[in-house]
């Protein structure tokens, strides 16, 4: 019996505790504000979710958004006669608020030239060892962005690069 029990007791415990600890670590200057707020009368209540079309909450101007691209992208780095490693890398677009729906429409087109940089990157060397130094990230930076503007035209105003990881072969 106590083998059945034992269990339940514990989860029950470790839930408490996580309830507590959740409560006493509210700042002392949001608990009252916390407790008596509502989600449809604060805009800001709760957790906030990422949308990159809208605009950033620090000092970044008004006329700024930010467009996601959908999928990551995955580039070879080719040995002498095998795949070596696999670099995955995730893009956002600094553009020009009210143009999301353009880089969505050109997406096509925009992950094609931005594959080709990057294979073009890599093709040079771009991803061998200390590949996210701040001269290598600059030159990749650089170049996403030109190819960006020759897509989208001026309203584009940076590639970020949100994600890269490189993952050799074994």
């Amino acid at each position: 019996m106590l083998r059945k029990l034992l269990p339940i007791v514990l989860a029950l415990i470790g839930t408490a505790a996580g309830v507590g600890a959740g409560l006493f670590l509210i700042p002392p200057e949001q608990t009252e504000q916390a407790i008596a707020a509502e989600p449809a009368s604060d805009p800001d209540y709760g957790l906030q979710t990422a949308s990159f079309d809208r605009k950033p909450r620090d000092n970044a101007s008004d006329d700024t958004e930010y467009v996601k691209m959908n999928n990551q992208f995955v580039v070879p780095i080719m040995g002498k006669d095998r795949v070596e490693a696999l670099i995955v890398a995730a893009l956002s677009i600094e553009v020009t608020a009210g143009t999301s729906g353009i880089v969505y429409e050109k997406e096509p087109k925009l992950r094609d030239v931005f594959l080709q940089q990057f294979f073009d990157h890599a093709n040079i060397g771009g991803f061998e060892g200390a590949f996210t130094a701040g001269e290598r990230m600059g030159i990749l930076r650089s170049a996403l962005l030109d190819v960006a503007r020759s897509v989208l035209g001026p309203d584009v105003r940076d590639v970020l690069i949100t994600e890269i990881a490189r993952q050799d072969a074994s």
